[in-house]
């Protein structure tokens, strides 16, 4: 995409191009990948004036801040480009937005803070029908829950398994592992070692690719303490 992309010299269609492709490594949490490629959108941006361009620019690289350690200077970039974003009345991509706006307060240790911002992500979700990433919401909303208070286990596991049963039915295999070790770490803590080996284990087994990943790298020293 981003090869014929710049092959055209189409300004926008360049821009478009970066924006979508930092939310892969994104995923895969390699900040620096996703900081590079919100250096170059947000060079275009300023280039051409392209407003919303620009706001998304700015999440993208607050976002790539904080994921490399920097996370008051993430949080104050993620802030100022949610912003801009809400000024171009825009509302596709809110809800993913918003959502990683919440992990980054979770990282910086203001889970409340992440769980307000997190329930009006999951408003826009259901107001606007935009369900991709409800998995990642769900699993997210319970993580937060367990950092702002131990007890609330209860219902960061009702979490997971929402996001868990979200992601089976979407076949969002990636969302499924994330769910799966945060349940199999949660029933780790509460002496359910078996239980949590085999929630695990058939997820983990599922993938035959991308076993540099951190979220598979994870998942395999977590099966090794549970075997």
């Amino acid at each position: 995409m981003l090869t014929l992309a710049r092959e055209l010299s189409h300004p926008f269609t360049l821009m478009s191009a970066l924006l979508y492709a930092g939310q892969f490594p994104g995923f895969l949490r390699e900040g620096a990948v996703v900081q590079a490629l919100a250096e170059e959108a947000l060079a275009l941006c300023r280039e051409q004036g392209f407003a919303l361009g620009r706001a998304r620019g700015t999440l993208m690289r607050g976002w790539a801040f904080a994921a490399q350690g920097q996370c008051e200077e993430g949080l104050a970039q993620m802030c100022q480009g949610l912003a801009a974003f809400r000024v171009t009345g825009a509302r596709a991509g809110l809800a993913l937005y918003l959502g990683l706006l919440a992990e980054v307060y979770g990282g910086a240790g203001q889970p409340t803070e992440g769980l307000r911002t997190l329930a009006e992500a999951l408003a826009v979700m259901y107001q606007h029908g935009l369900y991709g990433f409800e998995a990642h919401l769900y699993w997210l909303k319970g993580e937060l829950l367990l950092a702002q208070w131990p007890g609330s286990a209860p219902e960061a596991e009702t979490c997971f398994q929402q996001a868990r049963d979200v992601a089976r039915r979407q076949e969002a295999k990636s969302l499924e592992l994330r769910a799966a070790m945060s349940l199999a770490r949660l029933w780790q803590q509460q002496g359910k070692r078996q239980k949590a080996h085999d929630l695990l284990a058939p997820v983990y087994g599922w993938f035959t690719e991308g076993f540099d990943t951190a979220d598979l790298q994870e998942a395999k020293s977590l099966l090794d303490t549970l075997a």
